[in-house]
């Protein structure tokens, strides 16, 4: 179940495609077929917020965070919109120059 586990991590971590995990790991297979149980039933929540209070304990602080801290900078991305940051997402496609000519008909 340890390898299973660090496999899981290993393809969220990497981002890799599922085909591509190292031989190192149990087979691709029976590592999806776990992810996938674990995530419908919300099990890598449960570990996930298992952890993090953990972790904030350790560190001496409350379990919940009781307070954000919001700067202008993060304000003023907000507000712009995340497409404007992103040329390519508001050009338009440009056509061909083959499918832009005309064509003659001779009669």
């Amino acid at each position: 179940m340890r390898e299973v586990m660090n496999a899981v991590r290993y393809v969220l971590r990497t981002g890799c495609q599922w085909r591509q995990l190292p031989k190192d790991f149990p087979p691709r297979s029976t590592v999806y077929a776990y992810f996938w149980d674990w995530s419908r039933y919300g099990a890598l929540d449960r570990i996930h917020h298992t952890l993090l209070v953990a972790c904030r304990e350790a560190d001496g602080r409350e379990a919940s965070p009781t307070a954000a801290i919001i700067d202008t900078q993060a304000v003023k991305a907000t507000e712009k919109g995340a497409a404007a940051g992103i040329p390519l997402a508001t050009t338009r496609a440009r056509k061909s120059k083959a499918s832009s000519a005309t064509r003659l008909s001779i009669r």
